[in-house]
């Protein structure tokens, strides 16, 4: 089959690769459509300690069951799915207490385990077992649940940062994850969801997006003018969706009494360490949490958004490209230029 294989820094190539192999309690998928993700982007560029070439990337996945193993139940041949990423151990404390995302034995798809840059995908036993592949609506079609993936790692940090109705939602970093908060902050009920970005291309995006106010904090003082759009108090739940340890430091000065915030982004490994006003979480009671990955009840939520029309997962979508021409569609992500780029395999 036809695959775009990661080689190594600045190195994908299009390599004829052997089929999976569907055993009796697996399933094989035809991949239709895998969204581009940043982590795919700066894996080309600069590597990723768990992603050993040659390898396949990508894990934003949707496609068609091509073979289903004859123990396999509840999946036929023929039948829709979105592939969520986690491939979890399912028998440590985390996956025991439901939290698979910080499984002991934490593996991926795209990372230790091939992608879905490529025609055909197989899908470890644990992924049927936990949840991880699940059937997509009638009314959706392969793009839109392709990026159920990324959305579900929103719903994630929403969850964990108690997005509630009413709440002033900030959102520093306009990408498309960003944007993915700021339409989930609208679904969940958020009263006035303010969105922050270096970027003017960015923030014309989330301007597209309907946010409430958009600030460059190149161009004004970004807690001052928090602070005059929450009636002095600053915002119930401040989201720092952008690698930045500085904003993660600022988002202190923006944030109301017994508020929230979220590190959604992470930090560069050589440059993780910030300074925090301990007093200022101390007195003001603020909660401050972090967020990597999604459960497979996250990637069904997000379908279940999708399907319902509450998210329009199409409004998301601004570029496609057949697997040959990945590249293209890496220098399209990277460029922010549009928001999720969609790979046809």
């Amino acid at each position: 089959m036809n695959a775009a294989v990661y080689e190594g820094i600045e190195r994908i190539v299009m390599r004829d690769v052997e089929e999976p192999v569907c055993s009796e309690d697996s399933i094989v998928v035809r991949v239709k459509s895998c969204a581009i993700c940043g982590t795919d982007v700066r894996t080309f560029h600069h590597g990723k300690g768990n992603v050993k070439p040659p390898q396949v990337l990508g894990h934003e996945i949707a496609g068609v069951i091509e073979e289903a193993g004859r123990k396999v139940t509840g999946f036929s041949e023929g039948d829709r799915v979105s592939v969520a990423a986690i491939v979890s151990c399912g028998r440590c404390r985390y996956c025991r207490m439901g939290r698979a995302n910080l499984c002991e034995s934490f593996a991926a798809i795209g990372y230790e385990y091939p992608g879905g840059f490529a025609e055909k995908l197989g899908i470890p036993v644990q992924m049927l077992k936990d949840g991880s592949v699940n059937k997509i609506e009638d009314n959706l079609n392969f793009d839109e649940a392709s990026i159920a993936e990324p959305f579900a790692c929103a719903i994630n940090g929403q969850e964990l940062s108690r997005v509630a109705q009413g709440d002033n939602v900030v959102v520093v970093g306009a990408g498309p994850v960003g944007c993915m908060h700021l339409e989930l902050a609208r679904a969940r009920g958020a009263g006035k969801v303010i969105v922050a970005d270096l970027i003017e291309s960015r923030l014309a995006m989330a301007r597209d997006f309907n946010a409430d106010v958009c600030i460059n904090p190149e161009k004004e003082n970004m807690a001052s003018r928090i602070l005059s759009e929450t009636d002095g108090r600053g915002a119930d739940v401040v989201i720092v969706a952008a690698p930045s340890g500085k904003v993660q430091e600022e988002a202190l000065s923006m944030v109301a009494s017994f508020g929230r915030i979220n590190f959604f982004g992470g930090l560069p490994k050589d440059n993780s360490y910030i300074k925090l006003d301990s007093n200022v979480i101390h007195y003001k009671e603020i909660s401050i949490s972090g967020t990597s990955g999604s459960l497979p009840r996250h990637n069904q939520s997000a379908l279940r958004l999708f399907s319902s029309g509450e998210v329009s997962a199409m409004k998301f979508i601004t570029h496609t490209f057949p697997l040959e021409k990945i590249l293209e569609g890496f220098k399209v992500a990277e460029s922010g230029e549009g928001c999720k780029v969609v790979i046809h395999p």
